[in-house]
């Protein structure tokens, strides 16, 4: 006998042979919305009394089980019923609930399956809770009945890093009871219910285990690790102290716990600055010109150029399942090209990201380096990686204009030349883009897609599908020097290396900016990219740097030296014996002190935070300036930028959420203060200035 009803628009009750589905259906991820809470709670509460049902399921409709929360109620007054509430009626129920889990089941969707008696999960599903990515930690009984299943080891380690399971990994882990390889969840978990209806099987509170155990050695050493890694976040410190209390109180104790650094966690600048990146990261790509456009079909990428970028390149198109044909000079060339992929793709299968037949089928039969741009006829886009010289890449233009197809997508990964003139070098503008990929290309998350003035809006929405494609977070760029990141990072550079000609070390810098939370000072980041890198770019620049430009000479000096940074064990650290770990150099100290002398400056000293203040000013200024010209868009698009490209902290939301968030008009005050020093390099942006004259914020033009 079968019989449905709907509790609500988003969630059904249908009884079969005494076993109840409760059915989730909020498309496109069964959020857990308010309706989504209120219809299982009344489910549940139905379920109890109707004594022709022995055993409910809770699944979800469509192609997974509960994505989590309903991010539209984020920032707004919390709606009855709250999560915990449901879940802890879900738990406390006196007949068996089963959750059966396809697709993901992430945050409040795991934590409603962790309120369920027992738990089925189709082959390949992932489980997580990755709120520590939102700044917050689980809210409702994760960080409590979530180690009792696994033990607080793995616990810890799906919490703090936000990293989920596969359905396999969470069976060998007691996070679930089956695992269903037939690809059926209903009915695989229709057949386990039955299963637990002929066993008669109780009631299994996750909540009622016995408490997990932790000795104070395990827990330090999660400390240590934590405060190591998180350079400043609070929220996988707070879950630590929140999963230690699972270890000494019952359920109830631990939950109010949790909720208590729950709530504390949402009051924080942390929180805000990472639901801004949350949302920055999913608006990014949504442009008026993609509205009608339509993308390009791309199955065979072509990749000009087998240096690091170019393999890199090529590698991350592989790795998405495009075929890849890459030209390189000669013979010899093509060959190496070919290695340094193998070894990149052999990296990923020791990551797990690639299984060794795969990694081969790959090499055999989906790659091709060869010597013949002739190769490249049948391509549907062909990425030029070469020599950063705008002769050269014009030279490879000429040719790809020969041997391209009709319709054939031209892509310049130039990190600062004029895309305009690349494309002049074509009878096909309307087909060149740029796509500036980050090193190493196969890691890196970032893809400036750079629009010249001809390139069309179906290449700009083929641009945008491609790094879905592979993985990566497209942010949409204007021509300019530089485009969007390149040239705020030779701008808040600039600021930098002025501090150290008026006294700062090198070394305080990249400290003061590691506790502001970046990955790494700019100069740590210069010795990784290569000193010659920056030599490269200054003495490009040469012709048009104004006399009054306040000049890194030492830098120069660093290079003819042959101080190249990592690469050569020497550059603004040292690097013993082929350590990356940098160790300070006087040497340097006492060459930057002779530029000073040169230059006639006095030495001062800096305060960790006026290095910040100087260094986000003159980010600050510059990105008004870059959104004033148009070269983005939004501020959020900056924002992008600089998280994924450039090492800034999420946890901050971005440069200009970061100014939002300090003030701007404080930053104005600095900048006019700054200017009494040198009004050359320190003019504010028009843009800044007429927002602190309107009182409104960066934000305000993000929905403009």
């Amino acid at each position: 006998m079968k019989t449905e009803a709907a509790m609500n628009e988003v969630l059904s009750y249908e009884r079969e042979n005494r076993l109840v589905l409760i059915t989730i259906a909020n498309p496109p991820v069964n959020a857990l919305s308010q309706q989504v809470r209120a219809g299982l709670l009344a489910a549940i509460d139905k379920f109890a009394m109707d004594e022709s049902a022995d055993i409910a399921i809770i699944i979800g409709n469509g192609r997974l089980f509960i994505g989590g929360a309903d991010i539209s109620e984020f920032g707004k007054p919390p709606l009855e019923p709250r999560l915990p509430d449901v879940i802890n009626r879900v738990e406390a129920c006196e007949k068996p609930v089963l959750a059966a889990i396809h697709g993901t089941a992430l945050g409040g969707g795991l934590e409603v399956a962790l309120g369920a008696h027992y738990r089925i999960a189709q082959g390949g599903a992932k489980l997580g809770l990755p709120e520590v990515r939102l700044g917050l930690l689980p809210g409702a009984g994760g960080t409590q009945r979530l180690p009792r299943l696994t033990g607080v080891d793995q616990a810890l380690n799906m919490i703090t890093s936000g990293t989920p399971l596969t359905a396999e990994q969470a069976l060998e882990h007691g996070l679930v009871d089956r695992v269903d390889t037939q690809g059926d969840i209903r009915r695989a978990a229709l057949l386990f219910a039955r299963e637990l209806q002929v066993e008669n099987a109780p009631v299994r509170r996750t909540g009622a285990l016995p408490r997990p155990t932790a000795d104070a050695v395990l827990l330090q050493q999660w400390r240590e690790r934590l405060e190591h890694r998180a350079r400043g976040e609070v929220a996988a410190l707070s879950a630590l102290e929140a999963v230690e209390a699972a270890t000494r109180t019952e359920l109830g104790e631990g939950l109010v716990t949790e909720r208590k650094l729950f709530l504390a966690l949402m009051q924080t600048p942390q929180r805000a600055g990472l639901i801004h990146a949350f949302f920055a990261e999913r608006a990014v790509g949504k442009l008026a010109e993609l509205r009608d456009a339509n993308p390009l079909p791309v199955e065979h990428v072509g990749v000009v150029g087998g240096g690091t970028m170019g393999a890199g390149i090529a590698t991350a198109a592989l790795l998405s399942d495009f075929d890849v044909t890459l030209v390189e000079r000669d013979e010899g060339a093509a060959a190496r090209a070919r290695d340094t992929i193998a070894t990149y793709l052999t990296a990923a299968v020791k990551r797990g990201k690639l299984d060794e037949t795969a990694c081969q089928a790959i090499l055999e039969e989906r790659l091709q380096t060869v010597d013949d741009y002739s190769r490249l006829a049948h391509a549907d886009l062909i990425i030029e990686a070469v020599f950063e010289s705008m002769d050269v890449k014009k030279t490879v233009f000429r040719t790809l204009d020969d041997v391209a197809r009709p319709g054939a997508i031209l892509a310049t990964n130039t990190s600062y030349l004029d895309i305009n003139e690349i494309a002049s070098a074509t009878n096909r503008p309307e087909s060149v883009i740029g796509l500036h990929f980050f090193s190493p290309a196969h890691v890196m998350k970032l893809l400036e897609v750079v629009v010249a003035d001809r390139t069309s809006p179906e290449l700009v929405a083929t641009a945008f599908a491609l790094a879905r494609r592979l993985g990566k977070t497209a942010v949409r760029a204007g021509v300019c020097d530089g485009f969007i990141g390149n040239r705020l990072l030779s701008h808040y550079r600039a600021a930098a290396d002025h501090m150290l000609l008026d006294g700062a070390s090198p070394y305080q810098v990249d400290r003061a900016l590691r506790a502001y939370g970046f990955a790494m000072g700019p100069y740590a980041v210069a010795d990784l990219a290569g000193l010659d890198i920056g030599y490269a770019t200054r003495q490009r620049r040469a012709a048009e740097r104004h006399p009054r430009e306040r000049y890194p000479a030492w830098a120069d000096e660093l290079y003819h030296q042959g101080r190249l940074g990592q690469k050569t064990g020497k550059g603004y650290y040292r690097y013993p014996e082929g350590s990356r770990q940098g160790l300070e150099d006087p040497a340097v100290e006492k060459l930057i002190a002779a530029t000073r002398e040169q230059a006639g400056v006095t030495p001062r000293s800096f305060t960790d935070r006026e290095i910040v203040d100087r260094y986000m000013a003159a980010m600050v200024n510059e990105a008004a300036r870059i959104i004033e010209e148009g070269i983005a868009q939004r501020p959020l698009d900056i924002d992008v930028v600089l998280v994924h490209g450039y090492g800034f902290p999420r946890w901050r939301g971005g440069p200009m959420h970061a100014a939002d968030q300090r003030g701007l008009a404080s930053i104005l005050a600095d900048i006019h203060r700054y200017a009494e020093e040198d009004d050359h390099f320190w003019r504010p942006a028009p843009l800044l200035t007429q927002l602190v004259e309107q009182d409104r914020q960066f934000n305000s033009l993000n929905h403009s």
